[in-house]
């Protein structure tokens, strides 16, 4: 798996703050040590602590928090980190401690209104307390951290760094040397250049490996240090310079102001919300900061590397791909949810990208891709292919364009037939959780919603023909949902009940299959359960008193709720197996039977029920609650959260509290946000009247 790696030029900013640190040419601990020949260095734990940017297109660069650092940067754009880690180590008399593992971080934000952070870093001993803050300058792309060391015992304390660069998105080609006063690194497309006012004494670069570099260097407890990038070491060292001369209040103010500035754009939060405002906030900042800026309405699904869980496992020296990459689906998701708060420029830059950029010749969208649009992962998920119309739909986007493109993905879907069974639509290669085919009325939905949006445009373009045909197909697809989907002689429940999905589209028949990620060899299709059919109900396809509707809600709820102190969530699916090992530690690929990891519940899940709860007339404010209650300090929602189930190791969380996976997830807030409003308007945001009106009658 490859990625499209663009270079460019960006710069990144620290501020530190008293005396100069003596930071020896040799690290005093194994773990400080540089990586020998054949060491394999790894990408930083998925669980992100922070995530900013400056709201300003000029400053392609991002950055992410975790355990008492930087860890990723993203740089030039969201699909390619180009650092591994930039941290500060506190030496005294006998020891150097490494801020997040030797001391206790808390992570805050401190402003409502903007992506701007404050870490703590406290010694256990009481010895020291270190306290950075995390801005970008709006002006260029440079990340800015205002480090401030204190001693709290009188002791005689010092501060040093240690910079892991990893440019475009691969560790195993960099080159780095030590100047005086800089220390510079590139891989020939991307350079970088740390700089410090005071400056930086001590400077080292040592290689780490084949191609791997670490570079470390003193700094003054008051000093304000600067990353810059580049497409050579010059441009990198400039621009890290032009940030080092602005004074570091100013920079927070412009970043603070620009972000203050796009909440302003926006509605004024929902009463609905009222009692969640942080939380609400943060959830529409993390959203709107996960665009790239040099594609704009590509939407990233996280800042993270997904399959890092805790420990760092993944090879550096590939890309780190993923979770920073597009999906359709996902997009979907994103852009209702910017509609819904007001941020309608941007639900269209969406559409216009997913029609013009990802969608593919033969009018499908890739699995997903990266930030230009090149695919990266090759299965075909037709909810991807449908889910792009009706968001199209939803914002009035139907320029000729987009209307081709709509009529592209129509006649992809009609014509679609599995290379390996020869079943046709609307059986799907994989449903919407990646890895099982099959007739899912989750995917079913989308599909339905698809034809019937394109219809409606067809219809207004003057072609009534063609809308007539494809209302038709919708139509039947719908009468049959429920005889593909809904067994009536399953084991789970006396009454009918809908499947994750059917192999065979014949529910009352056992048609086993495997499980993916480590669950049963073989398993009756007839005993696996998942919420995603809520959304028959939610865009208006089925009543929500529907009684497969009704009778599969309680099915659910004795095989995938979680009750925590947060409130309930709702895990994918029976025998779910993507999450934590049974010995605590991160999830890995497994194969069937071994049941070695444990899917838990998903804060989507808990929103989508939310607004299954207000299409059938219900209070759903207790699923918002429980949603936000699950955020972190710095109100960072996380794909996951612990269900309490411990496994045979070390717990990771508290229980209904962010998971080691990936965090922040775009799409848990922006599941936030659109139920929020969901519940304002007392009915789903994304329903839309041309599929409601048609069969809620």
């Amino acid at each position: 798996m490859a990625l499209r790696l663009v270079a460019g030029a960006t710069a990144l900013t620290v501020a530190v703050t008293g005396g100069l640190l003596s930071v020896p040419n040799t690290p005093s601990s194994a773990e400080q040590a540089p990586r020998g020949k054949g060491h394999q260095a790894h990408w930083t734990e998925a669980d992100k602590a922070g995530f900013g940017t400056a709201r300003t297109r000029r400053s392609n660069v991002w950055f992410t928090l975790q355990g008492g650092r930087v860890s990723e940067v993203f740089y030039p754009d969201l699909s390619t980190p180009s650092v591994r880690s930039l941290e500060l180590v506190v030496r005294g008399p006998g020891f150097a401690d490494r801020l997040g593992r030797d001391t206790a971080t808390t992570t805050s934000r401190p402003e409502a209104r903007s992506l701007r952070y404050t870490q703590v870093d406290t010694d256990p001993d009481g010895r020291y307390r270190v306290t950075q803050e995390y801005v970008t300058d709006p002006h260029r792309p440079s990340l800015v951290v205002h480090v401030r060391l204190e001693s709290l015992d009188g002791g005689d304390y010092h501060l040093g760094l240690r910079y892991d660069p990893a440019l475009a998105n691969d560790g195993s080609d960099d080159r780095g040397r030590a100047r005086r006063h800089a220390l510079v690194a590139t891989d020939g497309t991307v350079a970088s250049g740390l700089v410090a006012r005071p400056a930086l004494r001590g400077t080292a670069s040592r290689p780490a490996g084949t191609g791997d570099v670490v570079q470390t260097a003193r700094l003054a407890d008051r000093a304000t240090l600067t990353l810059g990038f580049g497409a050579t070491a010059g441009q990198a060292l400039h621009r890290a310079r032009q940030s080092l001369s602005t004074p570091f209040g100013d920079i927070r103010a412009a970043y603070d102001r620009g972000w203050r500035r796009y909440v302003g754009t926006l509605r004024d939060v929902p009463a609905s919300a009222a009692a969640v405002r942080r939380q609400y906030l943060g959830s529409a900042l993390v959203l709107a900061a996960a665009e790239d800026k040099r594609h704009p309405g590509a939407f990233v699904a996280s800042p993270s590397v997904p399959w890092v869980w805790g420990d760092e496992v993944q090879d550096l020296s590939s890309p780190s791909g993923a979770y920073h990459l597009v999906w359709s689906r996902d997009a979907y998701q994103f852009g209702t949810a910017l509609w819904a708060d007001g941020d309608r420029a941007a639900a269209r830059r969406i559409v216009r990208w997913l029609f013009r950029t990802q969608q593919k010749p033969d009018g499908s969208f890739p699995q997903n891709s990266d930030v230009s649009g090149a695919p990266v992962w090759g299965s075909v998920q037709l909810d991807e292919v449908a889910l792009p119309i009706v968001l199209a739909h939803l914002v009035g986007k139907d320029d000729p364009a987009t209307w081709r493109g709509v009529r592209k993905a129509v006649r992809f879907l009609l014509s679609f037939r599995d290379e390996e069974t020869g079943r046709r639509a609307p059986y799907t290669t994989q449903e919407r959780w990646e890895n099982q085919s099959g007739y899912s009325p989750n995917s079913i939905a989308a599909q339905i919603s698809g034809l019937l949006c394109a219809a409606d445009m067809a219809a207004r373009k003057g072609h009534p023909a063609t809308a007539r045909k494809w209302r038709a197909i919708a139509d039947r697809w719908q009468a049959h949902v429920k005889d593909w989907t809904v067994t009536t002689n399953g084991p789970l429940s006396d009454g009918p009940y809908f499947l994750r999905l059917t192999k065979n589209g014949r529910p009352n028949t056992a048609s086993p299959y495997p499980m993916g990620d480590g669950g049963p060899r073989s398993i009756d299709q007839r005993k696996v359960v998942d919420p995603s059919f809520l959304d028959l109900a939610r865009f208006g396809i089925l009543p929500a008193d529907d009684p497969a509707v009704t009778n599969t809600l309680g099915v659910i709820d004795r095989r995938l709720r979680v009750d925590t102190p947060n409130g309930p969530f709702w895990r994918r699916f029976n025998h779910d197996g993507y999450g934590e090992t049974r010995t605590g530690k991160e999830w890995t690929i497994t194969d069937p039977g071994t049941h070695r990891t444990l899917g838990r519940g998903w804060p989507i899940l808990t929103g989508e029920r939310g607004e299954y709860a207000v299409a059938a007339g219900a209070d759903a404010s207790s699923y918002l609650s429980a949603m936000a209650a699950a955020s972190g300090p710095a109100d960072m929602l996380a794909e996951q959260v612990w269900d309490g189930r411990p496994p045979t190791g070390e717990p990771c969380c508290p229980a209904g509290e962010g998971t080691r996976s990936a965090t922040p997830l775009t799409w848990s807030h922006a599941e936030l946000v659109r139920l929020a409003w969901t519940i304002q308007r007392g009915r789903p945001v994304d329903r839309q009247a041309v599929v409601a009106n048609r069969y809620l009658r």
